[in-house]
């Protein structure tokens, strides 16, 4: 479940078309979760319009996704650009040299995801977890504020 790792805040589901809706029960939470999502509002307003916090959503939706009657709305999902995997590449290949892509590939891996599909909401996520492997204090927080500022101008 690459999908529902991490913060889903951002992430917009919709609800699935299931025959056999009635073979399964679920509790309040998981219905008015499910009535709600639309495949336009994200899981984070969602959350605040049925007054559950992200933790408890988060548990929904798995619980919904499990079920299969959930399912992220692809058209809404933006994903990270060829130039903001360029910009990382050589921003990374600055603080520990050529390795820099073998170590994006293995985070990208390591989180389920390819450079294509790679969902915005989730940057900050790859960008910390790369970060790990900058030993060098100062070169890590030059890395880190070099890709915030471009994650900043990516929502902007």
């Amino acid at each position: 479940m690459g999908l529902l790792s991490g913060d889903i805040s951002g992430l917009v589901l919709r609800r699935t078309n299931r025959a056999n809706l009635g073979e399964f029960s679920l509790d309040s939470h998981m219905l008015n979760v499910l009535v709600e999502l639309d495949g336009e509002r994200t899981v984070g307003s969602v959350a605040k319009k049925v007054d559950l916090d992200m933790g408890a959503m988060k548990r929904v939706i798995i619980k919904l996704a499990k079920l299969r009657l959930v399912e992220p709305e692809r058209s809404n999902i933006s994903t990270l650009t060829r130039e903001f995997f360029d910009y990382l590449s050589v921003q990374l290949s600055l603080a520990i040299g050529p390795i820099a892509n073998v170590l994006i590939e293995e985070a990208l891996t390591s989180l389920d995801y390819s450079k294509s599909r790679f969902p915005i909401h989730r940057a900050a996520e790859l960008v910390e977890l790369i970060a790990r492997n900058i030993r060098r204090e100062e070169k890590r927080i030059v890395f880190q504020q070099n890709m915030v500022k471009k994650i900043r101008e990516m929502n902007t």
